[in-house]
């Protein structure tokens, strides 16, 4: 396969998924990871795709995407991912649940339940409970970020410091094996950090479109996340990697 032939089906790719992962593509392509290297590099030069650590995303996506963007991406998957996530959670259970479109998903799986104390800084997740009176839903307020629906900053993560939750479930921007879940806010990044220190385990709910990713802020460390759920469209190098730093990995 020639180059040009190549980089045409890494467009078509990142044009689908909104990311693509160098040991994906690799994969996929059957070449090495050094000619991946090679063509990002080149279709980023070119401006059809932005660089990350690990792989690339759309051009568009360099700034932190629209939650309707966000809702339509990969949205079958992190269904799957979110049902998969609710069976993991007891009547009873105090958990955390941090913003996104995966974890908005995890709260319309807990409705019929009864007895939870839910935690969290989404506007949505707490709407999702409305409908839920059997269940305790504590919002922690501070500044809103309009674009991902939830309460950020000082006052947020005053709030998370002096909450404790069995499970705390976050999603992020990315999740790569050697430097674990990230997003591009620092605001953001600060408030899911707070969520997770309080948090007895740390589940990661992350569809294909980001493992392998590393955004440009640390949330939680690779070491400090006890699961990963995600989909079966994820790069297995990738997960393999993180079932080695000691993640439990279910793929749904």
């Amino acid at each position: 396969m020639i180059a040009a032939q190549r980089r045409n089906i890494i467009v078509d790719t990142i044009e689908r998924d909104g990311a693509v992962s160098i040991t994906s593509l690799s994969e996929k392509l059957d070449t090495s990871a050094v000619t991946i290297r090679r063509d990002l590099d080149q279709l980023a030069e070119e401006g059809r795709l932005v660089r990350t650590h690990g792989g690339a995303v759309l051009a568009s996506s360099a700034r932190e995407s629209s939650y309707a963007e966000k809702l339509e991406q990969a949205l079958a998957e992190k269904t799957a991912i979110a049902r998969a996530a609710a069976t993991q959670v007891r009547n009873g259970d105090v958990v955390a649940l941090g913003p996104g479109t995966t974890t908005e998903l995890l709260a319309k799986e807990l409705v019929t339940r009864s007895g939870l104390r839910v935690v969290t800084n989404s506007l949505l997740v707490a709407e999702a409970m409305v409908s839920s009176p059997d269940n305790e839903v504590i919002v922690v307020g501070g500044l809103l970020r309009h674009s991902i629906r939830a309460f950020v900053g000082g006052g947020t993560v005053s709030q998370l410091l002096g909450l404790r939750a069995d499970t705390v479930f976050l999603s992020g921007n990315g999740l790569a094996a050697d430097f674990g879940l990230s997003t591009p806010a620092f605001p953001v990044a600060d408030t899911d950090r707070a969520m997770a220190a309080g948090a007895g385990r740390v589940t990661a709910l992350v569809d294909h479109t980001k493992v392998g990713l590393r955004s440009s802020v640390l949330t939680v460390p690779t070491e400090q996340i006890q699961q990963l759920i995600t989909d079966s469209k994820s790069s297995e190098t990738e997960l393999t990697a993180l079932r080695e730093a000691g993640v439990e990995v279910e793929v749904v």
